[in-house]
């Protein structure tokens, strides 16, 4: 940018007595190296947009299963090291001894793991006259991921389950009806409450085996206390001085610490606000509010009429605009969107709930 519209924007005028030239041009963003980085994270989402695009419509029809399998692969990989064995993984920046599965963050693999408990009974009863086989294991994996969100010890993980479970039931409730077609009236109410006392039972036991970190942590750490709330004033000033051009795109962690208040240091970084809506707001100033609005007008809109709808077409816009809602609760307490397997997800997710608008397409399972 030019000087003089530079040094117009607000927040820059710490930088104005640096040794530079007074006629260098300079970037938008306080942290432009960082910046550059977010930018090119985003090949993935448009690398899965284009995938997603260009593969046959049978072929789309196996993606719940995949998602299912990376799913379920990534809860083995969290008991491993619910079980005390590390794994030393280059590409994380993960702690050790947490539970996060292949996610640097306990958070994030939690939700990945409600993601489970949503996509598993849709993958057993959407479409099917009889499920089969798919019942049960569909049964075991709910257990196993609600389970292990426990075992994660993340707080947010809890109400992003327990809203799993409770979508993933509503979005299969006719094809269970259906299912049970003929059988007792009283089958059906008491098949759902059998999977609820399930569920409910081996998370009593895990309680009370001392193995449900997630609740521990509910119930011992001060709210006060939790960075998020000590941090929360300075994001909000943060937003406050930077409004409406923005500090600049991945430069949380850098411009957090020019404001950062004696009381809050510590030997660990605060390395996000752990409130997407706010950091995107932070950093992209008014254009990146504006956007953030439309998107979510656009997937409230698109939500209402995919949940209006009935029939066999009607599953996966239900499905992708679940797993929507469940990245945008978690977004309020962390940074989900910002890890490349949540990117993926998001265009699958963003994807099937634009096929409400598509007669052609269908919500098959294989």
């Amino acid at each position: 940018m030019p000087p003089s519209l530079w040094a117009a924007l607000p927040g820059r005028e710490f930088l104005l007595s640096a040794p530079l030239s007074q006629e260098a041009w300079r970037p938008w963003s306080l942290a432009p190296s960082t910046t550059i980085n977010a930018a090119s994270s985003l090949i993935v989402p448009v690398a899965i947009l284009y995938l997603v695009s260009a593969i046959p419509q049978e072929e789309r029809a196996w993606l719940p299963a995949i998602m299912l399998g990376a799913i379920f692969f990534s809860m083995l990989v969290g008991l491993l090291q619910f079980s005390g064995f590390i794994i030393d993984n280059p590409f994380i920046n993960d702690s050790r001894g947490s539970v996060g599965g292949t996610f640097a963050n306990r958070n994030h693999f939690a939700l990945f793991l409600a993601m489970g408990c949503l996509i598993a009974p849709v993958w057993a009863f959407a479409g099917k006259q009889s499920p089969g086989w798919r019942a049960p294991v569909a049964l075991a994996l709910m257990t196993l991921f609600a389970l292990t969100i426990l075992a994660t010890g993340s707080r947010a993980g809890i109400l992003t389950g327990l809203l799993a479970l409770a979508l993933g039931l509503a979005l299969c409730w006719h094809d269970v009806r259906r299912a049970l077609h003929g059988a007792p009236r009283w089958v059906f109410p008491t098949l759902i409450a059998a999977i609820v006392s399930v569920i409910a039972l081996f998370i009593l036991v895990s309680i009370a085996a001392d193995r449900a970190e997630a609740v521990r942590r509910a119930f011992e750490i001060d709210p006060g206390q939790d960075m998020r709330t000590r941090g929360l004033p300075t994001v909000l000033s943060m937003i406050a001085a930077y409004f409406p051009a923005g500090a600049g795109f991945g430069g949380f962690d850098p411009v957090f610490r020019l404001h950062e208040p004696f009381q809050l240091l510590k030997p660990t970084y605060f390395n996000h606000a752990h409130n997407d809506f706010l950091e995107i707001v932070l950093d992209g100033g008014l254009p990146a509010l504006l956007l953030l609005l439309v998107a979510i007008i656009w997937y409230g809109m698109a939500s209402v009429s995919a949940w209006r709808a009935n029939g066999r077409h009607s599953v996966l816009p239900k499905l992708g605009a679940a797993i929507l809602f469940l990245i945008l609760v978690a977004s309020a307490f962390d940074y989900p969107v910002r890890t490349p397997m949540m990117m993926a997800i998001i265009v699958i997710g963003a994807s099937w709930l634009c096929q409400n608008r598509t007669a052609s397409m269908t919500a098959d399972f294989t």
